[in-house]
């Protein structure tokens, strides 16, 4: 189907409720994203050490059914490690958040497969939509399958869950998000604009350095690197850290995933590279399509990117309060998003 034909189809009433639904369901996705965070931070991923589908949605409801659940908590090494004078009072607050988070991901299933169902049957989607929207109700189950996969791993010798695991499971949640993002833009009406190829290459290396960086960012909070060097710009005295500390562990790449020196410079430096991208980006577009929407969403998206620095930076000088990770996590979120929308609005042109 041709661009043409696809923006006169974002006009009529059926698109119209297509591209609402979808922009409903990645605002629940975002939402489950910053609840992930606050179960993270406060340690509340562990809580719940059962993966119960359907009577998981009822939490428990009298002191024995608390009791129950406390005990299954003591057995594992986050509470004989970390929080051994845990009270009940406690363990019910950081229950009720990994609750939550569950909950949410069980209801982001029913907010995409029912309408879909329902969409399906009036013929409100294309043959691509369709298959598109099946590969993101896949993509879903799989985000859910992993998430209880990360947590299993902090459920047997060790106090929290693996670094990688947490990482994966933050990427598969923030490419959902970003699917999300692109299929509800564009179905949207858009004006096109002369684009070449170049300027969109990109915009789409942005994208994907954008989506790294997050994964690094999960790393960060996985291995607690954020907890370490709290200065900046420099770590511990020095803007590049000994290469020693960098490589200490062996083989080399392990360093990436469980060296807190490494990882959180990685970080660092990833921050650097995309404001670099979207600097360059911008001055690009400023100079081949001056005073143009591209060039406008080019200018918004490096604000956005400087000021996720200034968060991120706010929040490592400062230990990472919850208010800090999660606001830091939040703008992560509307820096992709932009970068998505963006993105969708560049179309290649012949010029």
């Amino acid at each position: 189907m041709s661009d043409v034909s696809l923006n006169k189809m974002s006009t009529q009433p059926a698109q119209i409720y297509v591209r609402i639904w979808l922009w409903c369901v990645a605002a629940l996705v975002f939402a489950m994203v910053i609840v992930g965070g606050a179960t993270r931070l406060t340690e509340s991923g562990l809580s719940i050490t059962e993966w119960n589908p359907v009577m998981g949605i009822i939490p428990p409801l009298s002191l024995g059914d608390w009791q129950i659940e406390f005990e299954k908590y003591k057995h594992i090494p986050q509470y004989a490690q970390l929080f051994p004078d845990m009270d009940l009072a406690r363990f019910q607050f950081i229950y009720y958040w990994e609750w939550s988070h569950r909950l949410l991901g069980r209801f982001i299933g029913f907010a995409l497969i029912v309408p879909l169902i329902i969409f399906w049957w009036r013929g409100f989607l294309t043959r691509a939509l369709k298959w598109k929207l099946l590969g993101l109700f896949a993509l879903g189950g799989l985000q859910g399958a992993v998430g209880w996969w990360m947590v299993a791993s902090g459920l047997v010798g060790r106090v929290e869950v693996a670094p990688e695991r947490l990482a994966t499971h933050l990427f598969l949640a923030s490419l959902t998000f970003a699917f999300l993002v692109a299929l509800a833009s564009s179905l949207a009406p858009r004006r096109f604009e002369a684009v070449r190829l170049p300027q969109r290459r990109i915009a789409t290396l942005i994208l994907c350095a954008i989506m790294l960086q997050i994964v690094f960012g999960a790393l960060v909070a996985g291995s607690r690197a954020g907890l370490v060097y709290n200065t900046w710009p420099l770590m511990d005295g020095s803007f590049i850290p000994p290469l020693t500390h960098l490589t200490q562990l062996d083989p080399v790449w392990l360093n990436f995933f469980e060296n807190v020196t490494t990882i959180q410079f990685t970080h660092r430096m990833m921050a650097y590279l995309v404001a670099f991208f979207v600097f360059i980006h911008a001055w690009q577009m400023r100079s081949a399509l001056p005073s143009s929407q591209a060039q406008q969403r080019a200018l918004v998206l490096a604000g956005l990117v400087v000021l996720q620095i200034v968060i991120g930076i706010g929040t490592l000088v400062h230990s990472v309060p919850l208010w800090a990770g999660l606001a830091h996590q939040s703008m992560a979120m509307i820096v992709l998003a932009f970068a998505v929308y963006h993105r969708i609005h560049m179309h290649v042109t012949a010029l």
